[in-house]
């Protein structure tokens, strides 16, 4: 059974709105990116929304199939997500060899930061392996713009640090699906904040996966600023080793945004479901 969390908008001036600023934004600083922003600047991400007016409301449905405007999301544990499309595409983020998904997903993300989150000898019936870093060298960005029958796969690049001081440029990828008139952000093993830049080529985003350890990835001040940057309606955590681990993120988040915990390790997510206000929602780990 999905469990569909059903929020939809009673104005879309909001959403418009954000937007609109992200556009303004872009088109100021536009003119500094370098090539390879402009190769994967977002455009379907930064468009108007389209929903109607309606009153919130809450349902729980049971699907054979997706609608043409609905994703599936479904939480398998640490950095690991399936996202599937209407047409049966599906995406394993942070594809590694400990936490696995039980079906074989179309397309694998992966990065570079520690092995739970890239595969050495990723399962050969994987349609499209996509690293998030560039094997041509330390300091190289990837590019990566993938469309699969009704998902589009891009990246940003970020930078990653080593135990010690060293940072890798260009080690990790924020990933951003595109899918069902929504977009998606993974943001990998994020190790610093975002800049002007990394939120122009990010775009206007629905739904952001974040990393909420508050130590190998960024700290709870940084997490919180990065989510207050991005503006997503909802948000979901990912990459924390505890219930105290998580708890710390919580406290923090509830301060700023709403906060509930799903009975599901899965959601169905479409535009005019999200919420009017950012909130996070806990998915418990499914494991495979």
């Amino acid at each position: 059974m999905f469990s569909t969390l059903h929020f939809v908008h009673s104005s879309c001036r909001r959403h418009t709105a954000s937007r609109c600023a992200i556009a303004l934004i872009a088109s100021l600083v536009g003119f500094n990116a370098p090539a390879h922003a402009q190769k994967t600047a977002p455009d379907k991400c930064l468009a108007f929304a389209n929903t109607t007016t309606s009153l919130i409301q809450r349902a729980s449905v049971r699907l054979v199939k997706l609608k043409p405007y609905q994703a599936s999301l479904k939480y398998i544990g640490h950095s690991t997500f399936v996202l599937s499309s209407p047409k049966g595409i599906t995406v394993a983020t942070d594809y590694n060899d400990y936490v696995v998904p039980k079906d074989v997903p179309t397309i694998a993300t992966m990065n570079l930061a520690h092995d739970t989150h890239h595969s050495l000898a990723p399962n050969s019936k994987i349609k499209h392996i996509i690293k998030g870093w560039n094997d041509a060298g330390i300091g190289k960005a990837a590019i990566i713009d993938l469309t699969v029958e009704d998902v589009r796969v891009r990246n940003i690049p970020t930078n990653i640090r080593t135990y010690g001081t060293e940072t890798i440029r260009h080690g990790n990828s924020i990933f951003v699906f595109e899918v069902a008139g929504l977009c998606i952000a993974h943001l990998g093993h994020l190790h610093h904040t975002l800049t002007v830049q990394h939120l122009v080529q990010i775009g206007q985003m629905d739904v952001v996966l974040i990393p909420v350890d508050g130590s190998y990835t960024l700290d709870i001040p940084g997490t919180m600023e990065v989510l207050k940057a991005l503006k997503a309606p909802l948000i979901i955590p990912m990459h924390y080793f505890s219930e105290l681990t998580l708890g710390r993120f919580l406290t923090a988040a509830k301060t700023q945004f709403q906060v509930e915990r799903s009975t599901s390790s899965e959601l169905i997510i479409s535009r005019d479901q999200l919420p009017l206000k950012q909130k996070v929602i806990v998915l418990p780990p499914s494991g495979s």
